[in-house]
């Protein structure tokens, strides 16, 4: 089977069948785009815009700290002002401070700038109270946002949101930036400045938010990050261009995975240490020098998260040990950055295969983030103990929640019977990597990497292609890594075929003997090094064989 014949059964393998499925996919078309008014409330946001616009009100774009919501602020204060809206300013809360999404402090607060309406982007869908509060100071909301939503909607003048059931907009897992994106669509076809096609040139913060989100790569998403990806390969915006210089990414080889682990995580880590603002005024930069000092204020804050990341997690561990036989963990400690921990979460959830609550204690108050997988929804565990929490939500897959100190255990008992009530089996197996093909060494080529890459952007719902190798016999083990920590594989096939298998904080069972026969779970890549090239792979998993 040549290196054509094992990308082919990889297409067959992902439901594209035939010819106009892979072209569709291969090639995705950013103009099948579907009509932004097909989304709830869409038309009573455009309408009150025009009122805005036509009477130059004070405009104030609510953001969240994550990517998406600076993100989605950002490309809402580049739209607004092609739009011709004079005032517009942005308010991203603190995560020490005001916390997630709208706040009553935060309202009272913006309605003394003189703001008479407010855009949110990537939150508010269940922010009666703050919303109350604004109209009873006579300032009305336009609420943009992807998160679960009420079965009332709270009284905004617009609550645009795809997670509602009320409309027939066909795709529901827009990130925050897209739903924004959306109404820049909308506002296109009532108001001049941004003319059909030049909203593309905001694709590159669609892109980023987008991928940074982990919503499903798929329809209109796809699309978005597809061509986002080549606006931001030759971004006009000097904050992009400083962030991808001080973290090494060259703009021509920029791909979905630069975006979640070089620019994603050095934006987020001015929200997570100290204040997301960092990363707006980066973004929104017109000076090349101011861009590439907030780059390097931000690449420096990311340096200082991990360092910090790494000693939470040695202690998370160690606690998590305590509570081995629960199917669900919750550690917490008074001294762990709750703007950190839901990282940490997600690297607990890999070593222990378990949904994981990582809080931290703040006095009589304790704020944090989960990680869940598999059939086990995070947001749905929090609603379960609804009764002891403050407040709490999110999604499936990641959510946030603030509880009393003193309700911990009780919080850890609870979503461990929420677990035992669903009944769930097999939830483990769930985290092992799915083969696309099992691979002959001889046919995983330079040629196949290059076929993989057309298939990119790779992401949630569009994951990169695993290959599956069998019999293979590891010649040679080398360690690396301060702590001994990473592990690379010399492994050969029957035929002599040899390729090298790295893993980066590598589990034990990965650190096996020379002469094991084992098979190999991985995904192909491109190592150059001196001039060099030759394919390696990332290995997910392996089995060992019994000879």
């Amino acid at each position: 089977m040549s290196a054509h014949a094992l990308f082919e059964k990889i297409l067959i393998s992902r439901g594209l069948k035939t010819q106009a499925q892979r072209d569709a996919f291969l090639n995705p078309s950013y103009d099948t785009k579907h009509d932004p008014f097909l989304l709830p409330d869409m038309k009573a946001a455009v309408d009150r815009l025009k009122v805005a616009r036509e009477k130059q009100e004070h405009i104030t774009i609510y953001g969240d700290y994550d990517i998406d919501g600076l993100t989605a602020t950002a490309v809402l204060l580049d739209a607004f002002s092609s739009f011709g809206f004079k005032q517009v300013d942005a308010f991203i809360p603190n995560r020490f401070v005001e916390g997630y999404g709208l706040t009553v402090d935060a309202i009272e607060r913006i309605a003394s700038t003189g703001s008479s309406l407010i855009v949110t982007v990537d939150c508010g869908s269940l922010s009666f109270e703050p919303i109350q509060r604004a109209n009873e100071l006579g300032v009305n909301i336009i609420v943009t946002d992807h998160h679960n939503v009420a079965d009332e909607q709270p009284p905004a003048v617009a609550v645009i949101n795809p997670k509602r059931t009320d409309h027939s907009y066909p795709f529901i897992d827009l990130a925050g930036v897209g739903v924004a994106f959306k109404l820049v669509q909308a506002l296109q076809t009532e108001l001049e400045g941004l003319e059909a096609g030049q909203e593309k040139w905001l694709l590159d913060l669609v892109a980023l938010g987008t991928v940074c989100d982990v919503v499903t790569l798929v329809d209109e998403n796809r699309a978005n990050v597809f061509w986002g990806l080549k606006v931001l390969s030759k971004t006009r915006r000097p904050g992009l261009k400083a962030l991808m210089a001080v973290a090494r990414v060259e703009p021509h080889k920029v791909n979905s995975r630069s975006l979640g682990f070089a620019l994603g995580p050095r934006m987020n880590a001015a929200g997570r240490l100290e204040t997301a603002q960092i990363a707006l005024d980066m973004l929104t930069a017109t000076d090349p020098t101011i861009a590439f000092e907030k780059a390097q204020e931000l690449d420096a804050l990311n340096s200082a998260r991990r360092a910090e990341q790494d000693q939470i997690y040695k202690e998370a561990v160690q606690q998590a040990e305590l509570y081995k036989h629960d199917d669900v963990l919750v550690v917490s400690s008074p001294d762990w950055n709750h703007g950190i921990v839901g990282i940490v979460a997600a690297k607990l959830l890999e070593k222990f295969k378990k949904p994981t609550f990582v809080l931290q204690e703040i006095g009589e108050e304790s704020k944090g983030s989960a990680r869940s997988y598999g059939d086990f929804s995070a947001a749905e565990a929090i609603k379960s103990a609804s009764d002891i929490v403050t407040k709490g939500g999110g999604h499936k897959l990641a959510a946030g929640v603030t509880l009393p100190t003193k309700n911990i255990q009780a919080f850890r008992e609870r979503v461990n019977k929420h677990y035992l009530d669903q009944k769930l089996e097999n939830q483990a197996d769930l985290l092992l990597p799915k083969a696309d093909v099992v691979a002959e060494l001889i046919h995983v080529t330079e040629d196949l990497v290059s076929m993989l890459e057309t298939l990119e952007p790779f992401g949630n719902g569009n994951t990169q292609p695993v290959l599956r190798s069998e019999a293979l016999e590891v010649l040679h083990v080398r360690k690396m890594g301060a702590d001994s920590q990473h592990v690379k594989l010399e492994s050969q096939a029957y035929d002599g075929t040899v390729l090298h298998l790295l893993a980066f904080n590598a589990p034990k069972e990965f650190f096996v003997e020379p002469g094991t026969k084992i098979s190999a779970w991985y995904q192909p890549d491109i190592n150059e090094w001196m001039g060099r090239r030759n394919v390696e792979g990332r290995l997910l998993h392996l089995t060992i064989e019994s000879s």
